[in-house]
């Protein structure tokens, strides 16, 4: 009698505990699934996805150098050319005319496009327009059930745990308590002890659903995996100097060079070659003393 009654409650917990998991295990695959779906059904824009992954000022000066409106030298300074101060010549795409006019506002100046990108408030405007407007054009995402937050369900889980090991240690002193006799026993006693092995390998199962139906972060994966054609279409110099000029933020600042800074180190090496005319008078050799005249030294007379 007592296998009987071990086995049908061991049956009954070890349900309720796989249960929840069967049913995780069934949502979170349909997410899976429909993520998986949306994220394939997604025309994402190259200029939208090198901004996703900060990329797109440095795309719009490839396709800027490629096209002929600038030029890159090799310390990072980028210039117009004829075909860029020609206003009639504009390109197709918002990202890189707002960069093209950008870098018109600091012509004649040598500007980086690094300093573009960090401090030119017109640039940076449009970019954010752009951005929002294709972030608008993105579909929304079901988010994977994860459980982290809900302090409720937290210690509905806790107390979970407690009860079933406290049920499991029970069971087990029970089940060994008394020698099965008969068949019949001893098939409810195989069940019960079924039922508490299943038990211990709940939790691992419960993480192998999460780690079976995990499926990371699908958009970014295919965001890295397009490079904007612009990028891929520079040779080895130019994409050097294009990667030089994204990353000088300070060096070529364009019109806006001529600030209170300057003005102080105009002053600093004013004082530096005031210095420097200073040594170089006191570096010079003394006059020499002029001869004294024939019969004036000592040894006259």
């Amino acid at each position: 009698m007592l296998q009987l009654v071990l086995a049908l409650s061991v049956s009954v917990v070890t349900a309720a505990v796989y249960g929840p998991i069967g049913l995780r295990w069934r949502r979170r695959a349909r997410i899976r699934r429909e993520i998986l779906r949306l994220v394939a059904a997604l025309d994402v824009e190259p200029y939208h996805a090198a901004l996703l992954r900060n990329k797109a000022t440095e795309a719009a000066a490839a396709e800027l150098v490629l096209g002929g409106y600038l030029r890159i030298d090799g310390e990072g300074a980028a210039f117009l050319t004829e075909e860029g101060r020609d206003p009639a010549r504009t390109p197709a795409h918002p990202l890189p005319a707002a960069l093209l006019e950008a870098v018109r506002r600091h012509d004649p100046e040598p500007v980086s496009i690094g300093w573009i990108d960090r401090c030119d408030e017109g640039y940076a405007e449009r970019r954010s327009a752009y951005g929002s407007e294709r972030d608008g054009l993105l579909p929304d995402l079901p988010r994977m059930p994860d459980g982290e937050g809900n302090r409720l369900l937290a210690c509905c889980g806790c107390v979970g745990i407690v009860l079933v090991m406290f049920f499991w240690c029970l069971a087990g002193v029970l089940l060994l308590a008394e020698r099965p006799h008969g068949v019949r026993e001893w098939a409810c006693a195989a069940v019960a002890a079924l039922g508490l092995a299943a038990l211990v390998f709940a939790e691992r199962a419960g993480k192998a659903v999460r780690a079976r139906t995990e499926c990371g972060d699908p958009l970014g994966d295919r965001i890295r995996a397009e490079p904007h054609p612009a990028l891929a279409a520079l040779d080895e110099d130019q994409r050097r100097h294009v990667v030089r000029s994204i990353g000088d933020r300070d060096r070529w600042r364009g019109a806006d060079q001529a600030d209170e800074d300057d003005e102080w180190l105009d002053d600093k090496v004013w004082w530096e070659d005031a210095y420097e005319y200073r040594a170089t008078d006191e570096d010079e050799p003394e006059d020499e003393p002029e001869d004294e005249p024939e019969g004036t030294g000592p040894s006259s007379g």
